[in-house]
């Protein structure tokens, strides 16, 4: 069985039990930079690049979501770039999937090449049939972005362990209540808060937890150093929308769930991956590690042409280049490069009512 959900319930109370009488449910939104400071520093807040309240009641509720202690940053990249950049240094060697989110193995093989930092490359689903000796920090995507294929978090974070290494592991399509990586023993969890727990397409935020203080604490400092902070506005916006991520998050995979079938057996797609669907190659890995199938469904269509016509003809998908909002969307990602068919669609279901987005599907496709 998978490791169990965080509390929903729990997390729409934790702010609640600090709260004395006449004090507002919402939390206050704290617009300073600089803090009060009389004497010595003495571990309260003195400048807002270091740490906000705004910040603490984010970083309580995901925490809490997480089960581990957690950081934010500014975006998704943002987290992912402390988690590189707070451990490695020259001489580093470090593995990314081959088939994962672009931005990162562009990343890898730029600045942190510039900085003596090795990268190798391997598919998602080889990457636990290779040796993790000699890596420093092996990266894991699962399901990968854009094309779902799946690896065990659990071994591979057990092999990289006893290597001598450090596994990150990229939770951004699934968040903590489709999949837990610390659970199956990870070291660092990261996300882009940008796509299902921000949610309405408004805001860019990105958070790192791990329960190792060390690894921490390094995070923590190359935040403060770099300066690659969120503003405390994004911050309230995204502990606003975490309350309502549950909800979302079920209605999503849940209506992914019903589509994938549908469109399964429609004739117009020649392929499709879906890790709820019991023909994916993912399928049996998935129901061992995660908890729900997610909201992302990868299909492919007879030509770029009409793949571009789906899209643009659907009256409930957005063509947009994010994922996880409440509107479905929907993109070709081999118009950014990734190694996909042309015909290939990234499809993100979205909050629309599963029967009106079905006959809008429908209807595009035909």
């Amino acid at each position: 069985m998978p490791p169990k959900p965080p509390s929903a319930a729990d997390l729409l109370h934790l702010h609640g039990q600090s709260l004395s009488k006449g004090d507002p449910i919402s939390p206050d939104l704290t617009m300073a930079s600089m803090f009060h400071l009389p004497g010595l520093p003495g571990g309260e807040h003195f400048y807002g690049r270091a740490g906000t309240p705004t910040w603490d009641v984010l970083e309580s509720a995901l925490s809490h979501l997480e089960g581990a202690p957690t950081l934010v940053f500014p975006s998704g990249m943002g987290a992912i770039s402390a988690a590189l950049f707070s451990v490695l240094k020259s001489g580093d060697r470090i593995l990314l999937p081959s088939d994962g989110y672009y931005a990162t193995r562009r990343l890898a093989e730029g600045p942190l090449a510039s900085l003596g930092v090795a990268t190798d490359l391997r598919p998602t689903t080889g990457f636990a049939e290779g040796r993790f000796d000699g890596y420093r920090l092996v990266f894991i995507e699962t399901p990968s972005n854009p094309g779902l294929d799946l690896c065990d978090i659990a071994e591979i974070a057990g092999q990289v362990r006893a290597a001598g290494g450090i596994s990150v592991v990229d939770n951004t399509t699934m968040t903590c209540f489709g999949q837990r990586p610390l659970d199956l023993g990870a070291d660092i969890l990261v996300a882009a808060d940008t796509k299902a727990p921000g949610g309405h397409s408004d805001l860019l935020m990105g958070h790192l937890s791990t329960r190792d203080d060390a690894l921490l604490d390094a995070a923590r400092t190359w935040r403060t150093l770099s300066g690659g902070i969120p503003g405390p506005f994004e911050a309230w916006l995204l502990h606003r929308s975490l309350e309502t991520l549950e909800v979302r998050f079920d209605r999503m995979c849940t209506t992914a769930g019903h589509l994938s079938e549908r469109l399964a057996e429609h004739p117009a797609v020649s392929q499709i991956r879906y890790p709820g669907l019991p023909s994916d190659p993912g399928h049996a890995l998935a129901t061992r590690q995660m908890s729900r199938f997610g909201f992302m469904i990868g299909l492919w269509l007879e030509t770029e042409e009409k793949a571009e016509a789906f899209i643009n003809d659907c009256p409930l998908l957005r063509p947009a280049t994010s994922f996880g909002g409440v509107h479905s969307s929907a993109e070709r990602r081999a118009r950014w490069g990734d190694d996909v068919p042309a015909a290939f669609v990234r499809l993100s279901v979205g909050c629309e009512p599963l029967e009106e987005l079905w006959s809008a599907l429908e209807a595009a496709l035909g």
